[in-house]
């Protein structure tokens, strides 16, 4: 019994040691110099209900990432043209759900049908309609194909708000779909609210698009713009004042290249105007299009297109075939930042509307704390009193295992990087229930032990013994539910479940070997020859 009892109490140091190391951070201000890069620095997270923060409901505008594939839809469809040689007058999207064909009379409707149904199943297209020398055939997107192209623009707008809040730095974020088109997002201290709606609703869709040299400005805003070709505004920078202004600009509709294809994007500082722009880096397949589209384009202008506004169109002196392009601008370095972020994560495939917009301020949060701390505070020591006053030494050695249960319980949050939330206290106090009602049932087996006139060692041991298999049923039973509730729970529910998970097994530790050693020990050295309940 002796190295046993040698070998529990190791653990229970060992443990106690671990956990004040852990919770040092969280409990003192300034950690001393030697502390750091030795010992842990990170501090007990806390949730969006006790450090404030923003929640917020997103709803994704599949319509018009639909849209957005029928374009392109069309795209590929004058290229399967072109290849086949057939010719056409024009194909572009019709509404929101179908595509137009128009060919020449001259070309059978027939053939232009069959390419439509061959190479594009997804599309049903109409009986054709001649008219004025021509014939169009629509054809409507499926249901089947629409579905899926929703779905999808919710699915990637999870991950792509994901990557991006990953690296704006927020601790513990929770991102997830709830319903069909909506996702939510809570973002736990953040400390700017602007610029974190800022970076989420920033639809980040990169384009590259060339001048249409042969337009007209003029005519351009008078509503006459050429077929093919878009009216956008041009952001320019005054470098001596900072004074930002817009201009109009004719480019082609078509994009040459599109943000898909970078695979960096980082921060830079000009070095002639000491000014931040963003650096961006294609891919190997962006590098071979860029290489191309600029040795087919020299002395012409391609234009940076961001989220419907140009950034710069400068003229294309000679074929670059680095695979780096850079993006200037009237940038803040923040600004700077988060478009890099936001480029490095990807275009949202459909712009995000904000729905619900709740800012949790700290002041709510330190009164949750305040009040949880309380409500743990008060329910401890009733029950210190109340076990001390029933069970008298053996109620001291229970609340010794119910302040071991709590001091583990909050090392344990913080080795595992939890976040602490208000459900996630009420977490604790149950706990603290549990560990009450473990002792009560080893008590009163012992009580019915002595009883039997068992002496004090017998006593304890059978006690144990049979309290045992009820105390661990009990406590896997209340696992499995907390197990469930972590799974298919979300946010608050899911801090509750960890730290009720958490503090079952803690208690299952300090209950049936935190307060049987302090027996052990006490028989060991003959000062516990009656015992008292």
């Amino acid at each position: 019994m002796g190295n046993s009892i040698k070998w529990r109490v190791l653990l229970i140091i060992l443990f106690t040691l671990l956990s004040v190391v852990f919770l040092t951070p969280t409990l003192v201000g300034t950690l001393p110099g030697w502390w750091k890069g030795v010992l842990p620095q990170e501090k007990l997270r806390l949730g969006l209900d006790l450090q404030g923060g923003m929640h917020l409901v997103l709803g994704v505008e599949t319509e018009k990432a639909v849209e957005n594939t029928l374009d392109r839809y069309a795209g590929d469809i004058k290229d399967a043209l072109k290849k086949k040689d057939m010719p056409f007058i024009a194909v572009e999207r019709s509404g929101s759900r179908g595509v137009s064909v128009k060919v020449p009379t001259s070309l059978s409707a027939d053939s232009a049908a069959k390419l439509l149904k061959d190479d594009f199943p997804y599309l049903d297209a109409s009986s054709p309609i001649g008219s004025e020398g021509n014939i169009e055939i629509t054809a409507g997107i499926t249901k089947k194909e629409v579905d899926a192209i929703e779905d999808f623009a919710v699915r990637q707008g999870v991950e792509t708000l994901r990557n991006r809040i990953d690296q704006f730095g927020v601790s513990e974020p929770v991102i997830l779909r709830q319903g069909r088109y909506e996702i939510v997002v809570q973002l736990p201290g953040v400390k700017d609210p602007k610029r974190a709606l800022e970076l989420i609703g920033k639809t980040a869709l990169l384009e590259f698009k060339l001048v249409d040299e042969k337009a007209s400005v003029d005519e351009a805003l008078k509503g006459n713009i050429p077929e093919g070709s878009e009216l956008l505004y041009e952001k320019n920078i005054n470098n001596e004042t900072g004074r930002v202004t817009t201009s109009p600009i004719v480019l082609k509709k078509k994009t040459v290249l599109s943000g898909d294809v970078i695979s960096d994007a980082r921060v830079a500082i000009d070095s002639q105007y000491n000014k931040p722009y963003v650096s961006i880096t294609f891919d190997s397949r962006g590098s071979r299009m860029f290489d191309q589209i600029t040795a087919e384009n020299v002395k012409k202008r391609m234009a940076i297109v961001l989220d419907g506004t140009v950034y710069s169109a400068p003229v294309i002196q000679e074929r670059i075939s680095g695979g780096r392009a850079q993006i200037s601008g009237t940038y803040a370095m923040e600004e700077a930042t988060d478009l890099a972020i936001a480029l490095r994560a990807g275009a949202l495939p459909a712009p995000v509307k904000i729905l619900q917009n709740l800012t949790v301020g700290p002041t709510l949060g330190q009164d949750s704390i305040e009040k949880g701390i309380k409500a743990a505070f008060l329910g401890a020591i009733l029950v210190v009193i109340f076990m001390v006053v029933y069970y008298r030494l053996s109620g001291v050695i229970a609340d010794f295992a119910l302040i071991l249960n709590i001091l583990f319980l909050m090392g344990g949050l913080a080795v595992l990087g939890a976040t602490l939330t208000l459900p996630g206290i009420a977490g604790i106090i149950l706990t603290i229930g549990m560990s009450v009602d473990s002792n009560v049932l080893i008590l009163e087996r012992i009580r019915e032990e002595l009883k039997l006139g068992k002496t004090v060692r017998s006593a304890i041991d059978a006690g144990y013994d049979k309290a045992f298999s009820t105390v661990m049923d009990s406590h896997i039973t209340t696992l499995i539910t907390a197990i469930v509730l972590f799974q298919f729970g979300t946010g608050p529910i899911k801090g509750f479940a960890v730290s009720l998970s958490l503090g079952v097994i803690i208690n299952l530790f300090t209950a049936i070997i935190g307060t049987k050693v302090v027996y052990d020990y006490m028989i060991k050295r003959g000062g516990l020859k009656t015992l008292k309940l």
